[in-house]
């Protein structure tokens, strides 16, 4: 890796969630600065690029068409070769970033990997760097977005996932109790929890007003260790059922710290290798999506310039 560019948008915070057509105008703002200052960052001249990768899906698809877009035009411009990447692919791929001059220790396959963010939560029998299985996933709502929500019931600034995080690290897991959604197999749901949360703060605050600001550490810890929770009792499970020996995360909520401290505890338990990205290779950023295309570029494996983004794209 020569270099990974980030453009944040700190447009949606005073919306409290991203708000799709400001995120794709942002990206259109955004794109060609940030890809200038990558090749300068990275010391190479453009034309020493091999290959274009971007992100075909999922995801949204104003900001999907965006780099779409770019990435035909750069390709075409450059005379170079064209490699669409799915979003949830690169996350997983993240832990085979090679930094200049650095060794790492990576997974080998077969492993499984917890794929968890805003979107999507999946649990992936990962065979090969293309190869992969989706095991179990969200029938509704991921586990990024019920961080998310509890966070504005809370009165917390968006994003607050974050902060939850921050909040919970200074609070009693076991102060509030909350119930298991009941699905079937390794499936999520994340749905109910959050309307069970609301449920729990509004019913709260009528017998005591102050609920939230005295016991928000406390709430936040509960909620956090649920979650979690509810993410190992499916995960545990089908790693035992496959076999596996290594273990991964991968995806924003991957960057909780909650999560990673019941994942190093639970592999050192079960005797799992365990990886877990740096915080940087957590959140969407482009270096996944090179060192996934890097891969399909070994393989040959090409687009062509009537590609379209799709904003549902499966494993």
């Amino acid at each position: 890796m020569l270099s990974n560019v980030t453009a944040g948008q700190a447009v949606h915070e005073k919306y409290g969630g991203v708000v799709p057509e400001l995120a794709s105008r942002a990206h259109q703002q955004n794109i060609i600065p940030v890809v200038d200052a990558a090749i300068k960052e990275a010391g190479i001249s453009k034309n020493e690029i091999d290959a274009v990768a971007f992100t075909r899906g999922p995801g949204l698809l104003g900001s999907l068409l965006v780099g779409t877009s770019f990435a035909k035009s750069f390709a075409m411009g450059l005379g170079v070769p064209l490699i669409d990447v799915n979003h949830m692919q690169g996350h997983i791929l993240a832990h085979f970033i090679k930094k200049k001059g650095e060794t790492s220790v990576v997974p080998t396959f077969p492993f499984i990997c917890l794929t968890v963010s805003g979107g999507h939560t999946q649990i992936v029998l990962v065979k090969d760097y293309l190869k992969m299985e989706v095991m179990g996933e969200t029938m509704d709502d991921a586990a990024g977005e019920a961080f998310d929500k509890a966070a504005k019931v809370l009165g917390l600034p968006y994003p607050g996932g974050p902060l939850i995080d921050k909040y919970a690290k200074q609070g009693n897991a076991e102060a509030f109790k909350f119930s298991y959604p009941k699905t079937d197999g390794y499936t999520f749901s994340f749905s109910g929890l959050k309307t069970q949360f609301m449920n729990f703060i509004r019913n709260n605050e009528q017998k005591d007003p102050y609920f939230v600001k005295n016991n928000l550490e406390d709430i936040c810890a509960s909620y956090q260790a649920h979650i979690v929770s509810y993410l190992f009792k499916k995960l545990v499970p089908a790693i035992e059922e496959y076999g596996v020996a290594d273990v991964a995360i991968a995806g924003g909520v991957s960057a909780n710290s909650g999560l990673r401290t019941r994942l190093a505890e639970e592999g050192a338990k079960r005797n799992w290798n365990v990886f877990i990205p740096e915080f940087q290779f957590c959140t969407d950023n482009a270096a996944m999506i090179a060192v996934t295309g890097y891969y399909k570029l070994l393989n040959k494996d090409f687009a062509d310039q009537s590609i379209t983004p799709m904003a549902r794209l499966k494993i």
